[in-house]
């Protein structure tokens, strides 16, 4: 038979078999049984064991209770489910110390400071499927946002990419629809029920007391509805407080802005760049001057959410430009900006009873920012008047936080140093009470010693005997009748007098009720406090949006960047224009800038040849992120810049295999290639870089011209691309192909060596240097040689020519020079972009007779191969 105290640990471990349970005994978490060894193992501390009674041992692993938010980082980073049982009753020595799970966190319901990072979002989203259709819904319950949306179920795994969210629910039966292949987040399986349609549609009705869902823009989306819906239930199984947390809801449309696919986020280095991945070679750290984590955030969400609303585009410019004229009063918005803290997360702490007193006045010091915000924004011109209006000043909030809390909160809640004197009569009275007391006591000490003469007597105090006189042996005989022995020791006696009785109660009695009352009144003001949310998170997001705007006028004034000009035209014209990430870790002044035209009208295609080290990539890239940056409503690094606003930027950069999904680096190559040809409209920008290498050459060049021709001929697609190679036969379709160009890198040779100009010139190259660039990579000089010796052979024997061009040389026609011109006048007359497939397939046959007809019925229509010499 268990014991009590294992009957409940069993009991609370059956209420959360999915997660490891923390359970307080005294100053110490506990883990057992199972849990224990996963603990041990995780968190690398030791695993014992406990008597439980009977002949029971369990597997123990404890940890302090006071060091909770270490470990509890440790092992949510791990992906654990964490359940914490807290003793709620106060151990009397007579009963079972009352026990509860007060809290599940998991990595999409984490709120400690501690664990998230203050520079991102930590979203946990559910996604909700039928046949044709998904929604997905997000929240951040340490800064109260949550929005929803609806697309079609092969868009979820992008759009959950561009969340990149911690946590992610989803029915149990629908769980093999969400993709993970990385573990890029946690993925956790509910019961249908989580995700029922009325039942959610209920649950958000009554969550924000409303009879209607027209107003949060979702009454016709059962899905969102269910996404949202299922969130709100997790929340309230996991962290009840949270919810109350959530007080709107924000449906969105990805149409309003550039998805991004992973790739493409990958490829352009947006949010961590380099080989290893590192913040600082990505274009967040070359933009990212915000002085708040708020801005810091919605710098990081505008990035991945290019516009596509050219109005919304220009107000952003217009703002940058106002901020950025002057540099005077750029820095003073900055120095403003640099006085606010994180008000969201605060704002969130308070609202679930966790803020702790130096945060509360962090927030009030942050809100009396806002009226010095407002007045800079005064001279702003009309045109950014919507940007003033936002800005409140939330003066009830400031008000009520000067008046009740300290400007610096002394020592911890309850001990009255954190409410303001004069916020509380009786909390006064009781400190002054508390204070005379301590204050008899200091001086009983020396004034004892005084008249008894007992030079070593002291004052002390413990929890079970209170306050108390010790005097040590040798001097017990000066001890005054009016003692009373209270405690007797190895070398000393403790005692205590009627007096000192009488004050030790006037003091626990102080301590007790002011610890009561400060504590009651610090709640209660944060209450108040919590009942402002919405207003002060409104406020929040308006400083975080001149937080960001101030950081793109800063780093468009230190680096000399331009404002874009927007349209929806399809031209895109930069002048000079440098790539930003290169050029910041370069420094100023040693990057070669190069200029851009891209028109689906007569410069559709380029494509680009030269050497590698060269500058290629670099240039592909810079053009893809001189468009993103303008679509963000940054300026851009540029002499002048014309963007015809793009709706999709695609690119297939870099070799990278997914051996996870026993993918090859040429497949992934494939299948990027395949979505960006599916996907692509005319208002995109298409980025290749290398199309074709992971393969053999002939194979590689001719998928390589299909694409091109492709890309080019296709009525569907015709939009702006730029398709790097090495296969300089490709330089033959501008001859061809009319919106088709050729450019190179420009390299000088210099002897036996060459020197790389970094310059894009008109025409392509036909070498790729690429043993000068094995040399200058260090290959051993035995190596390098060899490969010269090859490549004149090579070049020499003709060897290197892939059998692609020959067989060009030598291809039939496709029709034979007797067949009558009539098929030839069928087929140019054929509607191709009204034609169904069946009607297609009947069009094929009928050629097929009228060539049989023109060759005696032999049944070829100008096949080439198989015998047909």
């Amino acid at each position: 038979m268990a014991t009590p105290v294992r009957a409940q640990y069993l009991r609370m471990k059956a209420q959360h078999p999915d997660a490891l349970l923390l359970f307080r005994m005294g100053d110490f978490y506990e883990t057992f049984d199972e849990d224990a060894e996963v603990a041990a193992r995780d968190l690398e501390i030791v695993l014992t064991q406990r008597d439980m009674g009977q002949g029971e041992k369990v597997a123990l692993a404890g940890i302090p209770y006071h060091a909770l938010d270490s470990y509890l980082a440790r092992l949510v980073k791990k992906g654990h489910r964490v359940a914490i049982c807290e003793q709620v009753s106060e151990p009397d020595g007579r009963r079972l110390v009352d026990r509860a799970v007060v809290r599940v966190v998991t990595p999409g319901t984490v709120v400690e400071p501690q664990l998230l990072d203050q520079a991102a979002n930590n979203y946990l989203a559910a996604v909700a499927f039928d046949d044709d259709r998904a929604g997905i819904a997000h929240a951040d319950i340490s800064t109260g946002e949550f929005a929803v949306t609806e697309v079609a179920p092969e868009l979820v795994e992008r759009e959950l990419a561009r969340l990149a969210p911690a946590e992610v629910l989803v029915a149990k039966p629908t769980a093999a629809q969400v993709g993970n292949a990385r573990a890029e987040y946690v993925v956790t399986a509910l019961d249908d029920a989580s995700f029922n349609a009325r039942a959610a549609r209920r649950r958000l009705l009554e969550h924000f007391g409303a009879s209607t869902l027209e107003a949060f823009g979702i009454d016709g989306s059962p899905l969102a509805a269910a996404a949202a819906g299922a969130i709100v239930d997790y929340l309230g199984r996991t962290h009840q407080a949270a919810v109350a947390l959530l007080h709107s809801l924000r449906s969105y449309s990805t149409d309003a802005f550039m998805v991004l696919d992973p790739q493409t986020r990958r490829n352009l280095d947006l949010f961590e760049g380099g080989r290893w991945g590192e913040r600082q070679h990505s274009l967040l750290a070359v933009l990212d001057g915000t002085k708040t984590p708020m801005g810091a955030r919605l710098l990081r969400r505008w990035l991945g959410e290019p516009l596509l609303d050219i109005d919304a585009l220009r107000r952003r410019h217009d703002a940058v430009e106002w901020l950025s004229a002057a540099t005077v009063r750029l820095r003073r918005f900055q120095d403003v900006l640099g006085r606010v803290s994180d008000i969201e997360r605060v704002l969130h702490r308070i609202g679930v009873g966790a803020a702790l007193p130096r945060e509360v006045v962090a927030l009030r010091r942050s809100l009396e920012q806002a009226p010095a915000l407002r007045e800079l924004l005064a001279d702003a011109p009309d045109a950014l008047g919507w940007l003033s209006a936002e800005v409140r000043p939330c003066d009830d909030a400031v008000g009520l936080i000067a008046t009740a809390i300290a400007d610096e909160p002394q020592g911890e809640l309850g001990h009255g140093g954190v409410m303001r004197p004069g916020f509380s009569r009786e909390l006064d009275e009781l400190r002054a009470a508390s204070t005379d007391a301590h204050a008899y006591i200091a001086s009983l000490e020396r004034s004892e010693r005084e008249r008894t003469g007992i030079p070593n007597l002291k004052v002390g105090y413990n929890k079970v005997f209170g306050y108390y006189l010790e005097v040590t042996n040798p001097h017990l005989q000066r001890v005054p009748e009016e003692y009373v022995r209270r405690q007797t020791l190895t070398g000393a006696e403790r005692f205590y007098t009627p007096e000192l009785k009488e004050h030790e109660n006037r003091v626990l009695n102080a301590r007790e009720r002011l610890e009561e009352l400060e504590t009651a009144l610090y709640r209660q003001a944060c209450r108040q406090l919590a009942g402002m949310s919405e207003q002060i998170a409104q406020s929040a997001h308006a400083i975080a949006v001149v937080d960001v705007l101030a950081a793109l006028a800063d780093v468009a004034s230190r680096s000399s960047y331009v404002r874009p000009s927007i349209d929806d035209g399809d031209v895109i014209d930069v002048r000079d224009g440098r790539h930003p990430v290169v050029e910041r870790l370069q420094g100023a002044g040693t990057f070669v800038p190069n200029d851009l035209l891209l028109s689906c009208a007569d410069q559709q295609l380029i494509v680009l040849t030269g050497p590698n080290m060269a500058g290629k990539s670099t240039y592909l890239r810079q053009a893809a992120l001189i468009v993103l940056m303008a679509q963000v409503g940054s300026f851009v690094p540029a002499k002048s810049a014309h963007v015809g606003v793009v709706d999709r930027i695609f690119t297939r950069v870099g070799l990278q295999d997914d051996l996870a999904a026993g993918q090859s680096t040429f497949m992934v190559e494939m299948l990027e290639t395949a979505a960006i040809l599916h996907q692509a409209t005319p208002r995109s920008l298409v980025v290749l870089d290398e199309i074709g290498r992971g393969t053999s050459t002939y194979d590689g060049i001719s998928i390589a011209q299909a694409v091109a021709e492709h890309i080019h001929n296709a009525p569907r697609l015709g939009c702006r691309t730029l398709f790097a190679t090495h296969y300089h036969e490709l330089t033959e379709l501008a001859s061809r192909l009319p919106r088709v160009r050729n450019f190179n890198v420009a390299v000088a040779e210099q002897g036996d060596g060459v020197a790389f100009l970094h310059r894009i010139v008109p025409g392509g190259a036909d070498r790729s240097y690429g043993v000068h660039v094995a040399q200058l990579a260090g290959l051993p000089s035995p190596v390098v040689q060899r490969a010269w010796e090859l490549l004149a052979s090579h070049e020499q024997s003709g060897a290197a020519r892939p059998r692609a061009a020959r067989a060009r040389e030598q291809q039939m026609p496709l029709f034979s020079e007797a067949a009558p011109s009539r098929a030839l006048e069928a087929l140019e007359a054929l509607d191709l972009d009204g034609l169904t497939p069946l009607e297609a397939l009947n069009k094929l046959f009928e050629l097929q007779q009228m060539a049989n007809e023109s060759e005696g019925g032999n049944g070829r229509v100008g096949r080439t191969g198989e015998g047909d010499g």
